[in-house]
């Protein structure tokens, strides 16, 4: 009978410190994407930098770092992230200061954005939106009453969003400047305003973002040439057009892994912004299918994790999930609808996906903060904590 007792003891699994599922759709998304990637990628490092693996390289390079980085973010206490979230925003602001002094500051394309030595660079945009979900939350923690029921109360961090997008257009990257405003209005919804100052805060964002994408005459022209793309097809209209004709070749089932034709030098940006229409050629409908169930599978996860940590009373770290979760969520659908034509075209990768360094070690800090929450919430409930 001792036998049978010991023999069942053993059986007994112990819980789970994490969340199984959330983890397999980070890695199926970040294995796809490092398959796409090179597919997208290969004629293009071979052309330019004659080794049709460069890209892969750079940014599995760029994974080991992220890795190392999250391993050790994830032993992190996630109140650290509260008391210090201010200080690393105001930081945050010198560097995107600093990323448009001529010396300090690295153009491509005609963008700063980029602040570094030689090839080590850095986007600081992309840290800027880690670092504005990390201090709204603590704001909206701090400041709960105010925001609930006073005007004061969401004018304070809406100040600070002016500036940060007044910093961002300046690079110009008017597509970040939309992601952290629509971070930040989503937190505030979520972190209880009052539905009528919200909708006065929206219609305030909305048309001053009119105005901004009005007042130069590229985003003007993007924004014209979007609707009507074959007007000027080997003009403004150029990447939406080869970008449709992906989607049109791909079919239900694609071309196959390697078939795509628009990625030979005729969709510019194809292992970027624009990854999505060449998935939607070498893997037709279903893989964008695949894709699009990947990315709504980890925005709800992210969204039951940070239910469960308010439902836990760990206010800061519910909201902290929700940003995380809004933000991938707005630049998701972004890039999707930029690359169908739904939307103008805007310099915003597909994230976990596409080609680019500082999007993948922001993206390893987003992973391992949320693990970190999730590991948290799931001590408190066996009584860990």
């Amino acid at each position: 009978m001792r036998s049978t007792f010991a023999y069942q003891d053993n059986m007994v699994k112990p819980p789970l410190l994490y969340d199984k599922w959330f983890l397999f759709t980070v890695v199926s998304i970040v294995s796809l994407g490092l398959l796409m990637m090179t597919s997208a990628s290969i004629e293009v490092s071979e052309k330019q930098m004659h080794m049709p693996f460069y890209f892969l390289f750079k940014q599995l390079i760029y994974l080991i770092f992220g890795l190392a980085i999250g391993s050790v973010v994830l032993q992190l206490k996630t109140q650290f992230w509260e008391r210090i979230g201010g200080y690393l925003l105001l930081i945050n602001l010198f560097l995107l200061a600093a990323v448009l002094i001529p010396g300090i500051g690295h153009s491509v394309n005609g963008s700063m954005r980029w602040i570094g030595i030689s090839f080590l660079t850095f986007q600081v945009s992309e840290l800027t939106k880690f670092l504005v979900v990390i201090y709204m939350a603590g704001y909206l923690v701090r400041h709960q009453t105010e925001v609930s029921y006073t005007l004061t109360g969401f004018l304070k961090p809406f100040g600070v969003l002016c500036l940060i997008a007044i910093l961002l257009l300046r690079e110009p990257d008017f597509g970040a400047t939309v992601v952290v405003t629509g971070t930040t209005l989503g937190m505030l919804f979520l972190g209880g305003m009052r539905l009528r100052y919200f909708i006065m805060l929206l219609a305030s964002v909305l048309l001053g973002l009119a105005i901004i994408a009005v007042s130069a005459p590229y985003r003007l022209l993007r924004l014209t040439s979007f609707l009507n793309p074959w007007a000027h097809p080997f003009d403004s209209g150029y990447q939406l057009t080869q970008s449709l004709i992906a989607f049109g070749r791909g079919g239900w089932f694609g071309l196959g892994l390697g078939g795509s034709i628009q990625k030979m030098f005729y969709l510019p940006e194809a292992h970027t912004d624009f990854l999505f229409a060449v998935i939607a050629e070498e893997l037709g409908l279903v893989g964008m299918f695949v894709v699009i169930l990947l990315f709504l599978t980890l925005i709800i996860r992210i969204f039951l994790i940070g239910r469960q940590a308010q439902l836990l009373d760990r206010h800061f770290q519910g909201l902290l999930a929700y940003g995380f979760g809004i933000w991938i969520a707005i630049q998701f659908i972004v890039n999707i609808g930029v690359n169908i034509g739904l939307l103008p075209t805007k310099g915003l990768t597909l994230p976990f996906m596409s080609y680019g360094g500082s999007s993948v070690l922001v993206n390893s800090l987003v992973i391992a903060v949320l693990l970190r929450i999730d590991h948290e919430n799931r001590q408190k409930v066996l009584g860990f904590k």
